[in-house]
């Protein structure tokens, strides 16, 4: 009956004794429940597929040995191939594993970890992690589920560190107590995984460090290899490059037949029909392929949102003469214009109720004291690590952000201030063209436009989570915005539109270049659509310009902007040269990366108590973004 089941249109039929054959599983003839176990797996379908996998796990209790590992095989493949939510998919795995530990092979976790991994849309992420958190809390648990709470915690225990209970430190020592209880494959495994905790959560350090020292010594040579490079990785090498190395694994390859198919093609042969099932995809698998790749590939465009104007709102040019006793006094760089808002954001920078009827909440914004603040915050955080973004009474905004060529990792958090919790709080992020974005966090925070959110609770004294993982695939000159919406408890709507530190030297690469080489690229750079100037006169009631003043604008450019320092390009001390490469992942006709060359200049005139900054690039949106990021930044150094 199963290989008739195949055959189109004889499926349904087969369907109808759908009952019979689950009672063909208690028969006492092993013969029978192994080819009840094919015809169930084969007539399986999105219909059906609940109901026969949760009868095929609660007959696994009482299954034969000789036929369990059998079970749990073709019930990973029906779970994982019909299920149109993958948190029962994980459920389902995990009841497997309660159940049948030792029959679960390592390929079905390993099959856990990559779906998991694979799918960072919705929030199986955060659901895995904190569901594996509560499966691996008590002391005693089979190690299996030790192997796969440890590596989903170890990538994903982030996204749940702010819920009670489920901090850093509280997922090393639920993972901790089975150290001595588990094999050295599995302890290898809790070694990373400590590594990337104590990476993320400063408590977790001081807890760490002893296991790696006394395990340096192990007789496992797997165990020994990975504490002694752990423990000796901070000194070896920067903060940024430890980051790096111990950031979340990318999305696996997707191979044509899974570990779990190949397993069952090995013990079943190419002509059985459940291998033949197996290796069919589902209606349900195609559309998850296709939902994956666009969340990888492409993500959406956020139509609703109003598209965010170029961080230099000055429409003019300023004089591009390069004379060398510039005064600063034809143009005046406008107070913080990089910052300005638009100006639909400006209008909604006041407390004002809606117009449209007395019975219409009232709406709060920004206000206007907060602006200059806001702008300065923002572009503290251009050429800052981490810091906060936006704060008042109720609400206080923190980002933390690393970027590596052309991809970047930034963490946002959403702190309540509040002495009530925040209402609907939800989260609406625009993802420009020129940015690939897949984004995560607390459950219900994202507003993707898809479907009404109803939003997030943030309780008093908490904080939601975003995090955004971001590939720069052209030059740009805006930053992408930010709209941050939530009630109060008394029925009071705050709607906050803000920008993410996003610009376009954070995927800066420094270069470093001899006087000649420099003046060399400089000269061959020249022309309108690839130098971009301006001059800039401080404010009447700065300290003035003096050396410490420039040694604070060479760091900036450095470490802020991320551009080698060329030095002897120019013999006086009031002008700081750089170089540098715009990274993105977008590809040629070769396959290589695209890359933009920047130049940059800033001369100082101290007399004139002003700066002009001078920017070349192949791409005149690069030149622009780096002037605007430069200017303003040098102000702030004042």
């Amino acid at each position: 009956m199963a290989k008739l089941a195949q055959i189109e249109g004889s499926v349904e039929g087969a369907k109808k004794h759908q009952a019979t054959v689950l009672v063909s599983l208690k028969d006492a003839d092993i013969s029978v429940r192994r080819r009840a176990l094919d015809l169930l797996f084969v007539i399986c379908d999105t219909d059906n597929a609940e109901r026969i996998v949760d009868e095929l796990v609660a007959h696994l209790v009482v299954a034969d040995a000789s036929i369990r590992e059998e079970m749990v095989l073709k019930i990973a493949i029906l779970a994982e191939k019909y299920a149109t939510d993958l948190r029962w998919y994980v459920d389902t795995i995990l009841k497997l594993i309660s159940i049948s530990g030792d029959y679960v092979g390592d390929s079905v976790w390993h099959r856990v970890v990559q779906i998991v991994t694979n799918h960072p849309q919705g929030d199986l992420q955060g659901y895995a992690a904190a569901t594996l958190f509560v499966a691996v809390s008590p002391h005693r648990c089979h190690e299996t589920t030790v192997c796969v709470a440890a590596y989903v915690l170890g990538e994903f225990g982030f996204l749940i560190a702010e819920r009670p209970g489920m901090s850093g430190e509280e997922q090393f020592h639920v993972l901790h107590q089975h150290w001595f209880n588990v094999s050295t494959k599995t302890r290898a495994i809790l070694i990373s995984t400590y590594a990337k905790l104590a990476n993320l959560y400063e408590e977790c350090r001081p807890l760490v460090a002893p296991v790696f020292a006394r395990s340096k010594n192990s007789s496992d040579v797997e165990v020994q290899q990975r504490c002694a490079e752990y423990a000796s990785m901070r000194e070896s090498f920067s903060p940024e490059a430890v980051e790096d190395l111990l950031r979340e694994m990318p999305p696996f390859e997707d191979k044509r037949r899974s570990a779990l198919e190949l397993r069952l093609l090995e013990t079943e042969g190419e002509d059985s029909a459940a291998v033949t099932k197996a290796s069919t995809p589902s209606e349900v698998e195609q559309q998850r392929a296709l939902q994956s790749a666009e969340v990888l590939n492409n993500p959406p465009m956020e139509e609703e949102m109003q598209e965010m104007p170029p961080i230099d709102e000055q429409e003019d040019e300023p004089d591009t003469e390069d004379s060398g006793n510039f005064q600063g006094s034809q143009e005046q760089a406008p107070d913080e214009a990089e910052e300005e808002l638009p100006e639909d954001e400006k209008e909604d920078t006041i407390e004002n109720g809606i117009e449209n009827g007395a019975s219409n909440p009232v709406v709060v914004s920004i206000p206007k004291e907060l602006i200059p603040a806001m702008r300065k915050a923002f572009s503290n955080l251009c050429t800052s690590p981490s810091g906060v973004l936006f704060e008042n009474s109720l609400l206080q905004v923190g980002v933390k952000h690393e970027y590596v060529g052309a991809q970047g990792r930034i963490s946002v958090f959403f702190g309540n201030l509040h002495s009530s919790p925040l209402l609907n709080f939800k989260v609406k992020v625009d993802q420009p063209e020129h940015l690939r974005m897949q984004m995560q966090g607390t459950q219900d925070l994202l507003d993707d436009g898809e479907y009404d959110s109803t939003g997030c609770t943030v309780a008093t004294k908490t904080q939601a989570k975003l995090l955004i993982l971001v590939e720069v695939t052209a030059p740009f000159d805006d930053a992408p915005s930010m709209r941050i919406t939530f009630e109060t408890e008394e029925g009071e709507q705050h709607d906050y539109p803000l920008r993410l530190p996003l610009v376009a030297t954070c995927f800066m690469e420094p270069v470093n270049l001899d006087p000649g080489a420099f003046m060399q690229r400089w000269k061959s750079l020249e022309g309108p659509d690839r130098e971009c100037q301006e001059v800039m006169k401080l404010p009447a009631n700065s300290s003035g310009i003096d050396e410490a003043y420039m040694d604070r604008v060479a760091n900036i450019i450095v470490d802020g902007l991320k551009f080698g320092r060329c030095r002897g390009v120019d013999p006086t001390p009031w002008t700081v040269s750089g170089a540098a490469t715009f990274r993105t992942g977008a590809k040629d006709a070769n396959g290589n990366n695209i890359n933009v060359g920047c130049l940059l200049r800033v001369e100082a005139n101290p007399k004139a108590n002003a700066f002009r900054v001078t920017t070349r690039t192949l791409h005149p949106q690069c030149s622009k973004a780096i002037k605007n990021v430069s200017l303003v930044s040098i102000k702030l150094a004042a």
